[in-house]
């Protein structure tokens, strides 16, 4: 019995969106990670991007627990000497609500030209969806 490896042409991929209010940060991020790269099919293989698209609604009501909210802190250099950057999660919530979602899945992919293809498949939006649709540019090529 050999091995099965999908070709590209099978990749069959379906668009998710999930409702983020009320739910945790962390376990909803390793949801949507996991729907991303493909793992909760039985034809994934860790060579391929075999995901689905997710996109996240209502990511300003997603919550964390504990002392979270004021102690986690999200770091960026601007490249610059001395320009290393901070903000908490919850200022980092009121003014971006949907990079904390994408920060929390996109260090739960891999960290490779792969993950990065990962990455683009996820839509995040801080209220409802929008009027058009949740069907984003990259969903359409």
């Amino acid at each position: 019995m050999t091995t099965y490896s999908p070709k590209a042409s099978e990749i069959q991929r379906q668009r998710h969106i999930i409702d983020a209010s009320g739910q945790v940060l962390g376990r909803l991020a390793t949801r949507v990670a996991r729907m991303l790269m493909g793992k909760d099919k039985p034809g994934w293989a860790p060579h391929m991007d075999t995901g689905d698209y997710v996109v996240v609604v209502n990511a300003v009501q997603v919550r964390v627990t504990g002392k979270k909210a004021k102690d986690k802190v999200y770091y960026h250099h601007t490249g610059y000497p001395g320009g290393l950057r901070h903000i908490t999660l919850e200022d980092l919530m009121a003014s971006h609500p949907e990079r904390v979602m994408e920060e929390a899945v996109k260090g739960m992919l891999p960290h490779t030209r792969l993950g990065k293809a990962m990455g683009k498949k996820l839509t995040v939006h801080a209220g409802g969806l929008p009027a058009g649709g949740a069907r984003s540019k990259r969903e359409t090529q």
